[in-house]
């Protein structure tokens, strides 16, 4: 069993990996020329958060802390690790109330340390890496769960095409797109049968909801993807928006909601908690904070939205095994959710029936 992973400060840094190290120098020339305030020297961490789109904490001489994200090294799918549309997204949030990070520059030259990368503002706070926050006492957990709920209401009420997010992806359509995608991820991958899978690939098209609903979706709004205050319950940024794209906020609702329904052994969940007792909110008072936030009466099909997102999972986690398998994971650890999407999809299906 997979331990918990406990708190962390976004301080928190190691040597820069073999495989991911570059040319420091070059990285200093260019922040001279592009980040306002920037002073040599350099000096260069890794974060092990961001193992996706790899992660560096910098620090100048003046002492002060940026982030570099960097697409990984190697050959890479044509839209896999789209660290300029990150880049792109907190740009344009930062006109919002949105809390993110300062987007200070954008690289697409390869030549200056090897990968696209951007640099953005180093928040300094906590990242929660359990959902059940054993750390904390109740008040603090329900405050904390409540600032969550705030920023997702916060991201889905800004008006995309204002901010010039009007091409950001495609207008309606979008659970449609993600059925058939993950259908034909899951089926690259397969390994075995798994009636859950077979039987969720023929429900879900046939159960799709209003389909034109549209907003800035981060597509992996989770607890873990937040940056808090060091000692208030208060979102200072979400980061990761790799996933980010114009989507149904209610697939970004559900997802943040999974917890609830799923039980992650190196994340923690929320199945079988005490809401009461222990300050974090039911699933029912999440999402009904939520639709108070965004002025929603309710959420219609809301069974429908959280069977997509254990689909989805189901079938990322399926893709890491057999990649596993194919000796090309980038943990040893993907050849132990060998039953992890056999477990999740009949989840789901129980869910359905």
């Amino acid at each position: 069993m997979s331990e918990r992973v406990p708190t962390t400060a976004t301080v928190e840094a190691v040597p820069v990996l073999e495989k991911h190290r570059f040319d420091e120098a070059a990285l200093s020339r260019y922040m001279e020329a592009h980040v306002e305030g920037y002073c040599p020297p350099l000096e260069v961490g890794q974060s092990m958060g961001g193992m996706s789109n790899p992660t560096f904490i910098l620090r100048d001489g003046n002492g002060t802390r940026y982030v570099l994200r960097k697409k990984p090294p190697g050959k890479l799918l044509p839209s896999a690790h789209a660290v300029d549309r990150e880049f792109r997204v907190i740009s344009a949030l930062g006109q919002t109330n949105v809390p993110v990070a300062k987007a200070y520059a954008l690289c697409e030259d390869e030549s200056v340390i090897g990968q696209t990368f951007y640099i953005m503002e180093f928040k300094d706070g906590r990242v929660f890496r359990d959902m059940s926050l054993p750390e904390l006492d109740p008040a603090e957990r329900g405050a904390i769960y409540d600032a969550m709920n705030d920023a997702l209401a916060k991201l889905h009420i800004v008006d995309y095409e204002a901010i010039g997010l009007g091409d950001y992806g495609r207008v309606g359509g979008y659970i449609a797109r993600q059925v058939s995608r993950w259908s034909k991820q899951y089926a690259a991958s397969k390994t075995e049968d798994i009636k859950a899978m077979d039987r969720l690939m023929a429900w879900l098209p046939d159960n799709i909801p209003d389909d034109s609903l549209t907003t800035i979706a981060h597509g992996d709004f989770r607890l873990e993807n937040i940056i808090f205050h060091p000692t208030e319950p208060k979102v200072l940024a979400v980061v990761d928006w790799e996933l980010g794209t114009l989507g149904n906020p209610l697939s970004d609702l559900a997802y943040n909601c999974l917890p609830y329904v799923w039980p992650d052994e190196g994340r923690g969940d929320l199945i079988g908690l005490d809401f009461a007792a222990c300050g974090i909110p039911s699933e029912a008072d999440y999402v009904a904070a939520y639709c108070r936030r965004t002025g929603r009466d309710g959420v219609d099909d809301w069974t429908f939205y959280v069977v997509l997102s254990l689909f989805r999972i189901s079938a990322i986690i399926q893709g890491v095994y057999y990649r596993g398998l194919q000796g090309n994971a980038p943990s040893a650890a993907a050849l132990e959710r060998k039953e992890s999407c056999r477990m999740l999809s009949e989840i789901a299906w129980e869910m359905v029936e």
